[in-house]
């Protein structure tokens, strides 16, 4: 690593003008060094609880910062405080609320305290479902730590401006974008280029060919791995050059810079972000020969695995350090400027943790001070364990100068509601009262906004029946989808469908059959075999304000596409506590059909890994139509799973296909009965009602319940009602044992209240634990049939 001349700013400005820029972008470097030192500090000093910095990248990220504009969005990660203090995403008291997970919104705009510091976000859409001026907002998607979980949504978002600018009829929407011309600035550390997430990205954003700018921060480590086990070639950028583009080729740009050299970086960054802006070609800058001076985190000391050599390398080419250099050397400044504008930058980073720690505490204290002023009122009554209310209020109030959290506050008011001798005289029930309203104040602050509220949810949308005529058309499953989505995008612009297979065929089941052709090849299309970046494009897009209907062929091969689905699109909601919006629907096909690889049902994993979305299993195509139009009416996430056997069975075909509805949580009683209750959802239904055919012929009547969606589950206890006519219940579909049929047990029985109504025991009548074996056979034997049916519900009636 030798040392290189820094290469001449050329800039239009005066020399005083310069001068000043270079100054201010030199006090943006201190800013933030002096607020990760100090960071640090407070997370030793047990005042917060974790960190992570930026520290060795505060000169690339000011000198990114100049060419962000209005409009761009940045999907980054958590080491880019500099960037986000740069552009004004962040301010240093922000960061340091975040730091102390503040959950005062005010206080922490990003999180609300949910995150760790250095995840940022900015809002997309008003609670009244409107969407914000994009335009004129420099957005960021909000950040998350999966390593390099944010670089499949960068495609979507970089995709998005490829739409804008060709796609006819979005010049109509000029709040969302200003004619295609945003950049998606995606940043990513040098290690965690070795993810799949990183390479499907790459290729990705080469075929499609869209206004992206990569950063990879190399500071010659992951953790406390050096690249030379990270990467190949031992370098990333070496390794990308295959993926160049050339003259009669796709592919990307490739430009590799130095970390400390910020003058160099900002007439690489200047013409290399332009030619990404214009000619919507991606690109990736390596840049190189960073440092990080204070370690990974705050878990662990970077001594421990550096040689002394590394170290003192490390020390004399840290950026800051070399701008400073840089800075005398070309006289832009006096050693004197300079200090003075260190001094500076560490009084602001002093008075921004003062005024966060201050701000996160008064809420707590004031707490403090309402549970101590209701143990004098008990003390005072001289009925309760007086010595006990003493001990345990003073251990609160010696907090002082320490930190106080809310769960000291409700845990010291707990001890004393549980003492065994309590009286429950005046003073002690408003002690009582006390406790839950804080305990409400504090479930208000951490266990909100999983879902939107709201105009944005779709629990909010009016329920339209469907509407048939005196003969209506009896047509096969797939043609009533493609008659559904052939008015959906003749009526709205803003929805796009992809996945692979989706646009020529018409997917493998023909419900785009013909309709690429008729609404172009930009907006039914093709991909490649990527979910992953299927789900990418879709985030991003959604992110951006449009519709995307994105496709997994098939349920089996979710797997690829849940770690965005599930640390992305899920939690969003909840880590920005209802400022960001993603309002995607993925739509995928599954059940009953033959195979290992294509009869998948795993319900269960799914109810676990995506709450926050909604999980929609509709028993046919109308009832799928109706779903999608619930969900294309608000702006939430969902995954709409079609029978994959149900293509080719008939159904009536409402003349309302485009109003109609199906209300989310919301369970339909198919067939009424007295003895039994059954409750399931999609394919299994069939088998359930080959069954109560046979079971009518002995005598026994069964209530057959869709529960429609299992996430939401039946909110108004339609289903308890039943059970209470009927005293029997069994959940019956083909997840593996304990899967959906569990999950939908503790609703009706725990939550519902089920229980009590019991007069026999409640039965789950699931799949086998291994997949379906192939055949026919195999499908009888490894899911749930009519005589497996039959036989669970007499065995209950015998009882």
């Amino acid at each position: 690593m030798q040392k290189q001349n820094h290469s001449e700013l050329n800039s239009p400005l005066s020399f005083e003008e310069f001068k000043k820029e270079v100054l201010s972008d030199y006090g943006l470097v201190c800013d933030s060094r002096e607020t990760s030192l100090l960071a640090r500090k407070e997370v030793f000093m047990g005042k917060a609880k974790f960190g992570v910095f930026g520290d060795g990248k505060e000169v690339p990220q000011v000198a990114l910062a100049k060419f962000f504009r209005p409009g761009d969005w940045r999907s980054g990660y958590y080491r880019d405080q500099t960037f986000a203090m740069a552009t004004g995403l962040c301010t240093l008291e922000q960061y340091f609320a975040q730091l102390y997970a503040d959950p005062h919104q005010d206080n922490d705009p990003h999180s609300a305290g949910r995150q760790m510091n250095a995840h940022f976000a900015t809002p997309n859409l008003d609670e009244n479902g409107n969407w914000l001026n994009l335009t004129e907002i420099k957005n960021t998607a909000a950040d998350l730590a999966p390593t390099s979980s944010q670089m499949p949504r960068s495609v979507g978002l970089a995709f998005a401006s490829k739409l804008f600018r060709e796609v006819a009829g979005l010049e109509n929407y000029p709040r969302l974008s200003n004619h295609g011309n945003e950049v998606c600035f995606a940043t990513i550390g040098d290690a965690s280029t070795s993810e799949g997430h990183f390479w499907e990205t790459i290729n990705a954003a080469a075929i499609l060919q869209v206004p992206l700018a990569i950063f990879i921060w190399d500071d010659g480590y992951g953790i406390s791995v050096p690249r030379k086990y990270q990467t190949a070639k031992g370098s990333i950028s070496a390794v990308l050059e295959g993926f160049r583009k050339t003259e009669r080729t796709n592919g990307i740009d490739i430009y590799r810079v130095k970390g400390w050299d910020y003058a160099g970086m900002c007439e690489v960054f200047e013409k290399g972000i332009a030619r990404v802006r214009e000619k919507q070609i991606p690109a990736v800058f390596h840049v190189e020969e960073l440092t990080q001076p204070l370690g990974h985190s705050t878990s662990g000391s970077h001594e421990r695995y550096k040689s002394k050599e590394r170290l003192a390398w490390e020390k004399e080419w840290d950026c800051a350090r070399q701008m400073r250099n840089w800075m005398i050397e070309n006289a832009l400044a006096s050693e004197q400027e300079l200090e003075q504008i260190e001094k500076k930058s560490h009084e602001r980073a002093l008075q921004a943790r003062t005024a966060a720690f201050k701000n996160f505490q008064q809420p707590i204290r004031a707490q403090v001070r309402e549970v101590v002023n209701q143990c004098n009122v008990i003390i005072k009554e001289g009925k309760n364990d007086n010595a006990l209310i003493k001990k345990v209020a003073g251990a609160l109030v010696a907090q002082k100068d320490m930190l106080a959290l809310r769960r000291d506050v409700l845990s010291t008011v707990a001890h004393i509601l549980n003492n065994p001798a309590k009286v429950n005289s005046p003073g002690m029930k408003g002690l009582s009262a006390l406790y839950q309203r804080l305990k409400q104040e504090g479930e208000d602050l951490y266990n909100t906004y999983l879902y939107a509220q709201g105009a944005n949810s779709a629990l909010q949308v009016q329920e339209v029946q469907p509407h048939y005529g005196d003969s209506p058309q009896l047509l096969n499953g797939y043609e009533v989808l493609n008659r559904y989505f052939d008015q959906l995008f003749s009526a709205n612009p803003l929805v796009f469908a992809f996945g692979e297979d989706v646009g020529k065929i018409g997917d493998v089941n023909q419900a785009f059959a013909g309709l690429q052709q008729k609404y172009s090849e930009q907006r039914i299309f093709d991909t490649g075999i990527r979910e992953l970046t299927i789900m990418g494009q879709a985030i991003g897009m959604a992110m951006r304000g449009l519709r995307p209907i994105a496709e997994i062929q098939y349920l089996d091969y979710i797997l690829f596409a849940l770690e965005q689905l599930s640390d992305e699109v899920a939690t969003l909601q909840y880590r920005t506590k209802g400022l960001q919006f993603c309002p995607l629907i993925i739509r995928t096909r599954g059940h009953r059909l033959e195979g290992i690889w294509h009869s998948g049902s795993p319900m269960g994993l799914l109810l676990h890994a995506l709450r926050g979305m909604y999980i929609c299993v509709p028993r046919n195509m109308v009832k799928a139509a109706g779903m999608y139009n619930t969900l294309l009416q608000a702006n939430e996430p969902a995954l709409v799973i079609e029978c994959l056997n149900g293509y080719r069975l008939k159904e009536k075909m409402p003349d309302n296909l485009m109003e109609y509805t199906v209300p989310l949580g919301i369970p339909e009683v198919i067939r009424e009965g007295d003895d039994v209750t059954i409750v399931s959802y999609g394919s299994v239904l069939r088998i359930a009602q080959e069954a109560i055919q046979q079971l009518d012929s002995m005598g026994i009547s069964c209530e057959l319940i869709d529960v429609q969606t299992l996430l939401p589950f039946d909110i108004h206890h339609r289903i308890v009602d039943s059970l209470k006519k009927t005293n029997r219940i069994i959940f019956l579909d083909e997840d593996v044992p304990g899967g959906a049929t569990a999950y939908m047990f503790q609703h009706v029985m725990e939550i519902q209240g089920g229980y009590k109504w019991l007069d026999v025991g409640p039965r789950c009548l699931s799949g086998t634990a291994h997949r379906p074996a192939y055949g026919s056979d195999g499908d009888y034997f490894s899911k749930p049939n009519a005589e497996d049916i039959i036989s669970t519900i007499t065995s209950m009636m015998r009882e």
